[in-house]
């Protein structure tokens, strides 16, 4: 009996932890300010890339996105990446005026090599001030590259803009990953935004100096690239800022089916980079002091949000039977167990409030135990497969769209 005290206590501890972690983050999300002025003395040249693998469905829209956007448009070029394609990716970029490098190797596959091909033909040409990364599923806002350029004119060498979901309401599946993206890509970087923290790279909507890319090569090529390039760019000393001003945001699948492999690659592939970096962030914060790198670690080793109140509601459910029937120090943990699920509640009901998110986003709140139970089984699945090596398409549901939305 004393050994699963101690058990129940520690696993308490640790899942208490992150909790008060993810509170704090989101109290002081509250508090961050959000520029509003982005005038500049002058616009500097982007280049715009976009990997694309088989992408016919989504690209169109896109790159109408993309050339809507408000910026002088002889200060960007767009880049469509044709990764390995087989449709008409590269025909429909083509014809709506982005220049297509096409890319074909049967062995190096997945978005990581992509990219390092595409940075090394566009740092060889010497005439970008910065590289912006985008995935061919996206909608941009209008005033992307006007924040970018502000970041950078100030200093910012490394820039993460909010990568969020597109609202699909009465898509539950869809709606639940948007509560997640809202929470991890937005509510926590404006708390580490106002603490001055370095933001982490997700991907979608990164933007870089060339130096940067120049001095650290891209070398990251794990189902979470992003992630790890992230961490790479931390240790060897870059600030990453984030610019919760400019927004891109992506379209989830519908069919809850359809979103298996991305969830699994988004979650199953941490572990390798849990494995490879967090004593290199522990060492860093020792050798330092600098919290960013705690805090790093700390996001990088943290299970989703969803899975630590699975967690919490069970240990509250195992300690309230044996409690009911007169165990007073069941009881005990009963009460912490629940509190701590009410902390957990409270952090998400806060994030939303500093999010300033829609009211769908509250109403799909319903269906979290639907979710829940989707992804208990889906990591059954993942772990009865085996781990996932290679990157796997999301599957498109959208027809082939290569005319103007205005038409």
């Amino acid at each position: 009996m004393i050994i699963i005290t101690i058990l129940q206590a520690i696993i308490f501890s640790i899942i208490a932890l992150f909790i008060c972690y993810v509170f704090t983050l989101s109290i002081f999300a509250l508090f961050n300010k959000k520029k509003r002025d982005f005038t500049a003395e002058r616009y500097r040249k982007f280049a715009i890339v976009i990997p694309a693998h088989n992408e016919e469905l989504l690209i169109s829209q896109t790159l109408y996105s993309l050339f809507s956007l408000i910026y002088p448009k002889n200060k960007y070029d767009v880049f469509v990446i044709a990764d390995n394609c087989t449709d008409q990716t590269a025909q429909i970029a083509t014809s709506i005026g982005a220049t297509v490098l096409e890319r074909n190797h049967e062995t190096l596959k997945g978005k990581g090599h992509a990219l390092r091909f595409a940075f090394s033909e566009i740092l060889n040409k010497n005439e970008f001030e910065g590289i912006v990364v985008f995935d061919a599923d996206s909608q941009i806002s209008g005033n992307y590259l006007c924040v970018m350029n502000h970041y950078m004119e100030n200093g910012s060498r490394v820039i993460q803009s909010s990568d969020l979901v597109q609202p699909q309401p009465g898509v539950w599946s869809s709606e639940m990953t948007r509560i997640g993206f809202t929470l991890y890509n937005l509510v926590r970087p404006l708390g580490r935004n106002f603490l001055k923290l370095s933001m982490g790279l997700r991907g979608n909507g990164m933007c870089f100096h060339p130096q940067v890319l120049k001095n650290i090569p891209w070398e990251a090529y794990s189902l979470t690239e992003d992630i790890e390039y992230g961490i790479l760019l931390m240790l060897k000393g870059e600030h990453i800022q984030f610019a919760p001003e400019a927004t891109v945001t992506a379209k989830m699948p519908e069919n809850s089916k359809n979103a298996e492999s991305q969830r699994e690659r988004w979650e199953i592939g941490r572990y390798p980079i849990i494995a490879r970096y967090s004593f290199p962030l522990i060492k860093k914060f020792l050798r330092t002091g600098k919290i960013t790198y705690l805090d790093t670690f700390t996001d990088l080793i943290m299970p989703p949000m969803v899975n630590l109140m699975i967690v919490i509601l069970i240990f509250s459910v195992l300690n309230l039977i044996p409690a009911i029937f007169g165990f007073g120090h069941f009881l005990l943990f009963t009460i912490l167990w629940g509190a701590l699920f009410l902390l957990s509640i409270i952090h998400l009901l806060i994030g939303f409030k500093a999010a300033d998110v829609d009211r769908d986003l509250y109403k799909a709140l319903v269906h979290v135990p639907k979710y829940a139970i989707w992804k208990l089984m889906l990591y059954l699945k993942a772990f009865s497969n085996g781990k996932q090596e290679n990157w796997v398409r999301t599957a498109r549901e959208q027809k082939v769209a290569t005319d103007s939305p205005q038409s």
